[in-house]
């Protein structure tokens, strides 16, 4: 990941409703979830979760995916992987071995 990437992904979370949305996203994996029931968890309107979601989406780390009359939202995985890689790549000075294990999975996992 390069720099202005990751610049747009932490401008994307960088809102409290988005960083918000983000938890939820990760919270459900795979399964993902709709704006509607994004929106019941944090109390939101449906249409500003939108908004919000079509920011996330723009940045990469989410993707959605059309059913029937609804959008599904999902965490991408591999995106999020990258900004953790980029922003811990060279922590302790690039020495895994000197960080958590839960660091190296993240850096050397592809």
């Amino acid at each position: 990941m390069d720099t202005i990437t990751a610049v747009r992904c932490f401008q994307a979370i960088g809102q409290t409703h988005r960083l918000e949305m983000f938890r939820e996203l990760a919270k459900a994996g795979e399964d993902g979830l709709t704006a509607g029931l994004i929106a019941e968890a944090l109390d939101l309107v449906p249409s500003q979760v939108s908004f919000h979601l079509k920011e996330l989406e723009a940045s990469g780390l989410c993707f959605a995916e059309r059913e029937g009359r609804f959008i599904r939202y999902r965490i991408a995985p591999s995106a999020v992987r990258a900004l953790l890689k980029f922003l811990l790549a060279d922590c302790c000075q690039g020495r895994k071995d000197l960080c958590s294990p839960a660091l190296s999975k993240i850096i050397t996992k592809r």
